[in-house]
């Protein structure tokens, strides 16, 4: 199954650090962030799992959830959490998804069907497709993916300021420009015709061209 924005995120049951996870049914009414990673004690990942862990407080005030999945075991995520508390002072405290079959990177479309069934004698390198962040809206579908190589540790800042982003223009109907920072004006999206625009931004906006109509975020 190929996934785009826009797909509906497949639902899975799974076990984690915290226990059997059912994905959707974790989500609930919230948001979600899945991020994998290709194996467990890996130099680059530990990094990002200790930063999100940082990060934690400041997806809870969102209303987001975060999850990891690698391709190892529970039990292995639990000996690298060890790992990453040492290396970042910050051990994972959101749960960590084994996927020892493989099973989820296949149906996330990170791995292909002929990779096989357990990750055992899998090396990083065989799984380096396997780095993505997803983001999961309340319906279960994909309103964001990412994909990294190896080399380079993901920019969870930036993931922040893509779910403030799209959490804004879901409620309204605006977008956000390039480098948009919370606090900065928006645009108000072409679909939306001026008479609806003069009901819902009644301040009026500023247009520098006929399409670019720019008003404080609301």
């Amino acid at each position: 199954m190929t996934l785009r924005i826009g797909s509906q995120a497949p639902d899975f049951e799974a076990e984690s650090t915290e226990g059997t996870l059912r994905f959707h049914g974790w989500i609930g009414d919230a948001w979600c962030i899945l991020f994998s990673h290709p194996k467990d004690f890996t130099p680059v990942c530990s990094t990002e799992l200790g930063y999100m862990a940082s990060l934690k407080g400041e997806f809870d005030k969102r209303n987001c959830k975060i999850a990891g999945l690698s391709m190892d075991s529970v039990d292995s995520h639990k000996r690298w959490a060890e790992d990453v508390r040492e290396l970042t002072g910050h051990a994972p405290n959101y749960p960590l998804i084994g996927d020892t079959e493989l099973k989820i990177a296949k149906l996330y479309d990170m791995l292909p069907e002929e990779a096989g069934t357990a990750s055992e004698g899998r090396t990083a390198v065989d799984n380096q497709t396997v780095r993505t962040v997803y983001l999961i809206g309340p319906d279960k579908l994909i309103k964001a993916m990412i994909s990294y190589p190896m080399s380079t540790g993901r920019n969870f800042d930036e993931v922040l300021r893509l779910l403030d982003s799209i959490q804004l223009t879901a409620k309204y109907k605006v977008a956000t420009p390039v480098n948009w920072v919370p606090g900065d004006d928006v645009i108000i999206v072409p679909g939306v015709s001026d008479e609806e625009a003069r009901q819902r931004f009644p301040n009026g906006w500023t247009a520098p061209t006929p399409y670019m109509r720019i008003v404080p975020q609301p």
